[in-house]
């Protein structure tokens, strides 16, 4: 469940290395029924579906009598009107831990920021490392640690936006904490959702993690270079993701060679260009 695992409102968010919002102590209570008949089928709405992947086998069903989501959905409403009035392109990445999100960042940030305000929030459970990199490649960033929370939500980065202060069109990414499971149930109030696998992780991950895949604007396929040097089938790999989504889009590349990477930078540019015509 989500105060067994730690998803709340439960972050430390740091800005420059000073703490500016301190985590919750004790997660707010969930009240549960439960179902003293076995459910062996049943529809399981989309906070059920939160608890269900968080690990609970019990054949009992469990009825939240709260919408865990409910908070987080109005709140990712207020963060996609406002960024979108700013016209600030906003893009949740998302991927398991080590598929290369950082490095794409960073090359992202040395190769476009002469053309483009970027501005970026960093999630993970603990340190700041990976807004140091961010800062030291040239973007300002602020770091959201989750704690033992698997996932970003709304609210922080509501609080994490109001730190950044993004200027007019620019581009924020909002690096998710590495996890294919509980993001993909957490609007942000992101523009895009861009979702990353690397080679080096099975060629799988689509029809593994479904409810991620299928919720991608764009799925990147990182660290080809290494194509060579695994047992990786690419065009399995797009074909499965493309079946499970047609409507996203797919780009191979990698963020330490290079390779690919223009057909990136083409879509971001795509994507800006898209708002600002809606603007």
């Amino acid at each position: 469940m989500c105060r067994d695992c730690g998803c709340s409102n439960n972050a430390d968010i740091r800005f420059d290395g000073k703490q500016l919002f301190q985590p919750v102590t004790t997660p707010p209570e969930i009240t549960l029924t439960r179902s003293h008949q076995a459910q062996p089928k049943a529809t399981l709405s989309a906070a059920q579906s939160h608890a269900a992947v968080h690990g609970d086998t019990s054949t009992e069903l469990l009825k939240l009598e709260v919408d865990l989501l409910a908070k987080n959905n109005d709140q990712a409403a207020i963060n996609r009107r406002q960024l979108s009035a700013a016209g600030i392109l906003s893009l949740n990445m998302l991927s398991s831990p080590g598929s290369g999100k950082t490095t794409l960042l960073e090359r992202t940030i040395a190769d476009l920021g002469q053309q483009a305000q970027i501005f970026v929030v960093e999630g993970d459970q603990e340190t700041e490392r990976d807004a140091a990199r961010i800062r030291q490649a040239g973007a300002t960033a602020v770091q959201v640690n989750t704690g033992s929370g698997c996932h970003l939500e709304a609210d922080m980065l509501a609080k994490a936006i109001a730190l950044l202060q993004p200027s007019r069109d620019a581009i924020l990414f909002i690096e998710n904490v590495g996890n294919l499971v509980c993001p993909a149930l957490f609007d942000l109030g992101e523009g895009q959702r861009v979702v990353m696998l690397s080679v080096t992780e099975g060629d799988d991950k689509p029809v593994k993690y479904p409810t991620m895949f299928n919720r991608a604007d764009l799925v990147i396929i990182n660290k080809v270079d290494l194509l060579p040097y695994v047992d990786f089938d690419l065009q399995r790999c797009v074909r499965e993701a493309q079946t499970l989504n047609p409507k996203a889009a797919i780009i191979a590349l990698s963020a330490s060679s290079g390779e690919g990477l223009q057909a990136w930078y083409d879509w971001l540019w795509q994507q800006k260009a898209a708002l600002g015509a809606a603007c």
